[in-house]
């Protein structure tokens, strides 16, 4: 496997972008809710995201052959990316998206869970281990003045538990692409195998459940798709499998915490919700921990491995 290096600047620069755009598409797909029903809404940009990866791979010259050992990993790559958005959609049947959020952002505790066993090289030192711990404190926190004074009801819980479900799923589809054949492919690669994946899944599952005729293609429900299809689904997450083939997958999912909060920052820009002093508290928190996860060790560390120069953490 090719040698990753720690997050730097670059990197980081990139995640904060990537984490705002992930942030947003949660408001992009409750503003087109009434028009498309989210498993729609997703099934159907996956599918568009997959035809533009297709297109994009076209232009570059880059073959797509499935002699090399990643058609298994892929396919298991794009069940778990269809499992992790199925989750959401059932979740927010039962449950808030605020407790979605949280819940959700449980993922890299499953990806570095995961790497740290399967990876020496990704095994993280307890100061990242404490810094992994206040990050999700502040989302937590963050969230908390949504929680106090809420009773929790069987239908919460319920949702609630297909949130952490869907946190699992995501991080455990890292584990899965660091860990595999998938780990040195080209991005282009990867992604196409969990898009592909994913719009059969989802769009099977929405006819099967008879949702697939909730679809009425309105000026904001053509905003919501294009966005998630060229942006989110095409855009951003290529440059993320990039990411993940130069950079230890267990630093950047850190950043991923901060990703509800620019969500919680959308929602009140744009839908005018409200915003407390937990949330102020919780942001504070979660790039207190990231920094935390994030920057170099003094000397060598724990995640350099044997013969692979330069892989301190």
């Amino acid at each position: 496997m090719a040698a990753r290096r720690n997050v730097d600047g670059f990197a980081a620069g990139l995640m904060l972008v990537l984490c705002m755009i992930w942030g947003l598409q949660q408001v992009a797909i409750k503003a087109a809710a009434h028009d498309i029903v989210p498993i729609m809404q997703v099934g159907l940009r996956s599918g568009i995201s997959a035809s533009l990866v297709a297109i994009f791979m076209l232009l570059r010259r880059e073959r797509f052959t499935l002699k090399d050992g990643t058609l298994l990993p892929g396919l298991v790559a794009g069940t778990l990316f269809a499992a992790e958005f199925l989750f959401v959609a059932k979740g927010l049947e039962h449950t808030s998206a605020s407790h979605m959020a949280i819940f959700l952002y449980t993922s890299p505790v499953f990806t570095a869970l995961g790497l740290h066993l399967k990876l020496p090289a990704e095994r993280l030192t307890p100061r990242q281990w404490l810094g992994t711990g206040i990050a999700f404190g502040g989302i937590v926190t963050a969230f908390a003045g949504g929680f106090l004074g809420t009773a929790v009801s069987p239908e919460t819980l319920k949702g609630d538990f297909f949130g952490i479900l869907a946190g699992a799923a995501w991080g455990v589809t890292t584990v899965v692409i660091r860990c595999s054949t998938l780990s040195d492919a080209p991005p282009a690669k990867t992604l196409i195998y969990q898009l592909a994946t994913a719009c059969a899944i989802l769009l099977a599952y929405a006819a099967a459940t008879g949702q697939s005729g909730a679809v009425t293609m309105t000026s904001v429900a053509w905003g919501s798709l294009i966005f998630q299809a060229v942006i989110v689904s095409f855009a951003s997450y290529l440059a993320w499998f990039w990411l993940l083939t130069r950079y230890f997958a267990s630093r950047l999912s850190a950043f991923s915490f901060m990703t509800p909060l620019f969500g919680v920052s959308f929602g009140v820009i744009l839908l005018h919700e409200p915003i407390d002093r937990y949330f102020a508290v919780g942001a504070a928190l979660v790039l207190s921990g990231i920094t935390l996860v994030s920057l170099r060790s003094a000397g060598r560390s724990r995640d350099t491995v044997p013969g692979l120069a330069g892989e301190e953490a």
